[in-house]
């Protein structure tokens, strides 16, 4: 087992968006430890959780932070990320756009992204992002093998949904219909109105819908996103909508 730690030492100091942050975490690329570990964790998990949130820390040159995040796995996070930082771009080419892919156990951006390769490290030994349709990406895929296993157990804080949503734009209903290709016929297939009663309940706003459309799919899949490879379709305007209410909603940065 490697500690995160050692990683980001052989990594390099800086590497990574300073890793050592979370340098009690445990990273592996073997298989999980028995159940005699399983004590020693818990105690470990209790002393960390005891210690409160880390404090948040700007990042040198950035000046807004957008997270799409999700209860539950495979909801599209990705996919949708990848389409609205295009879209961003896309609507103020001005503003340069970045994407970090926070998924240490699939990560799929640089699939998506169509990027290979390793991050080159600048003098300062800060990791390089790799670039592609003009977007800036960073990915745990860079680093380790496409096939490799990858176990992180890190910090589970639910107080930090409360946090989190203090700062929450809004809401985005991914795959909210269907649309038979032959009959035109809709079907929510998950439900019509389960983004909006949630909204409600929070007291957010739905920034947009998102079609089940299985070019938004296809196009990911063979790292040619759907905003650039069909921008004038109705699923990359669902994403342009999207963005144009982000921004909408955006805090005026600090000087």
């Amino acid at each position: 087992m490697l500690g995160l730690t050692a990683w980001y030492r052989a990594l390099g100091p800086g590497s990574l968006l300073r890793l050592a942050r979370w340098g009690r975490a445990d990273f592996s690329a073997r298989s999980p430890p028995s159940s005699t570990s399983n004590g020693h964790l818990k105690e470990k998990r209790a002393q960390i959780l005891s210690q409160g949130l880390p404090k948040q820390k700007p990042i040198e040159g950035v000046k807004q932070v957008l997270v799409f995040a999700s209860g539950k796995g495979g909801v599209g996070k990705s996919t949708t990320a990848v389409n609205i930082a295009l879209a961003l771009a896309a609507q103020d080419s001005t503003k340069a756009i970045g994407l970090l892919d926070a998924d240490v156990y699939g990560p799929s951006i640089p699939k998506m992204m169509n990027l290979k390769g390793n991050p080159e490290l600048s003098p300062k030994n800060f990791m390089r992002p790799l670039k592609n349709y003009g977007i800036a990406c960073m990915s745990m895929g860079f680093l380790v093998g496409e096939s490799a296993p990858v176990v992180w157990r890190g910090l589970m804080v639910m107080s930090a949904i409360e946090k989190l949503l203090r700062q929450v734009l809004g809401l985005v209903q991914n795959m909210s219909v269907f649309q038979c290709p032959k009959c035109k016929h809709e079907t929510h297939i998950f439900g019509a109105d389960g983004v909006r009663d949630l909204a409600k309940t929070l007291g957010l706003d739905v920034l947009g819908d998102i079609p089940l459309h299985v070019n938004i799919r296809e196009t990911c899949d063979v790292g040619q996103p759907i905003v650039v490879s069909q921008p004038q379709s109705d699923m990359a305007k669902a994403y342009l909508r999207i963005a144009t209410e982000i921004v909408r909603r955006l805090p005026t940065p600090p000087a």
